[in-house]
């Protein structure tokens, strides 16, 4: 009883912190809300016994991801009004990809009550974080390394859309410093000197 009493208040507290995401005028304040989901959604994970999943979860995304968003949400120079002008166009197709959300989340807990059977509890010294390994690199071996192949072509288009050539920025050619002379870099002057 007392589990599904914090599962329903994370849960609670995971939705309010997703719908002040979309919702927050500042962006920063979006980005903290993120934060704050993220640390739900971790504590959930906890609940269902998936720990690793959790801590991974805290580690990749809160510790590195989000760090990373707030930086460049406060470094960069964002006109909220512009990105608020296409709210009412992407309206409907937003309530459609919500609707279906809730309807998923609702079909898996009534599955919970009122589905058969119940689930049964893990067997002493059953790691999950094993078991997932052996799952992820076993029978799901070529799907982990399609997705890590698309990941990283995914970085490097980023990196190659987001290159600009500056025509105010200084640079060294290698090639012109190896073909330098002496001659050409240093130059004596003989003068004489001043006489008082």
């Amino acid at each position: 009883m007392l589990e599904s009493t914090v599962f329903y208040l994370f849960s609670a507290v995971l939705l309010f912190a997703g719908l002040r995401v979309i919702t927050a005028r500042n962006p920063v304040h979006g980005v903290l809300f993120l934060v704050l989901a993220f640390f739900t959604a971790a504590a959930i994970w906890l609940l269902l016994r998936a720990e690793f999943l959790a801590i991974a979860l805290v580690v990749v995304y809160v510790g590195a991801v989000m760090v990373l968003f707030l930086f460049v949400v406060m470094m960069l120079d964002i006109n909220i009004e512009r990105v608020r002008e296409g709210f009412w166009r992407n309206l409907p197709l937003a309530l459609v990809v919500g609707v279906i959300m809730v309807w998923e989340m609702i079909a898996v807990v009534a599955y919970r009550y009122w589905g058969t059977g119940t689930p049964a509890e893990p067997p002493p010294g059953y790691s999950n974080t094993k078991a997932l390994g052996r799952v992820l690199y076993t029978d799901y071996a070529y799907a982990f390394e399609i997705a890590g192949v698309v990941l990283l072509v995914a970085i490097v288009a980023a990196i190659a859309l987001t290159l600009r050539r500056r025509k105010d920025s200084r640079s060294q050619d290698p090639s012109q410093q190896v073909r330098a002379r002496r001659e050409e870099r240093v130059r004596l002057v003989s003068m004489p000197a001043e006489k008082e």
